[in-house]
């Protein structure tokens, strides 16, 4: 993974993902630090435009469905993330439980 750490910033977790926009699954990268949850696409990809979430618009985190077509359900295995702002973002990733545990525990005592 690419993305610069900001001053001060630590890195917690990171691992290998996919981001569902729509129909379309991403491959890449998902780095969460104490600051923000930050997706960084394959090179390889048709769309390469990296998601950066700061971990205070987050509302909240929840076990989820991968979509096949961004509608069939096809596995167990990935999360959502829900912003202040309305957004959804769902990332198909290992261990999701543990992501799910680090990112309620550092985006604060408001997400669920």
């Amino acid at each position: 993974m690419t993305s610069r750490l900001l001053p001060g910033e630590r890195r917690l977790r990171e691992g290998a993902a996919n981001l569902q926009r729509g129909a379309e699954s991403v491959g890449g990268a998902l780095l969460l630090t104490d600051r923000r949850l930050v997706f960084e696409p394959h090179g390889l990809n048709l769309h390469t435009r990296p998601e950066e979430i700061p971990l205070d618009g987050v509302r909240g985190v929840r076990a989820c469905w991968t979509r096949l077509l961004g509608v069939l359900p096809v596995a167990p295995n990935a999360i959502e993330v829900r912003t202040w702002d309305g957004a959804r973002h769902r990332f198909v990733v290992f261990d999701r439980n543990a992501w799910i545990e680090a990112i309620r525990a550092h985006a604060g005592e408001a997400v669920a």
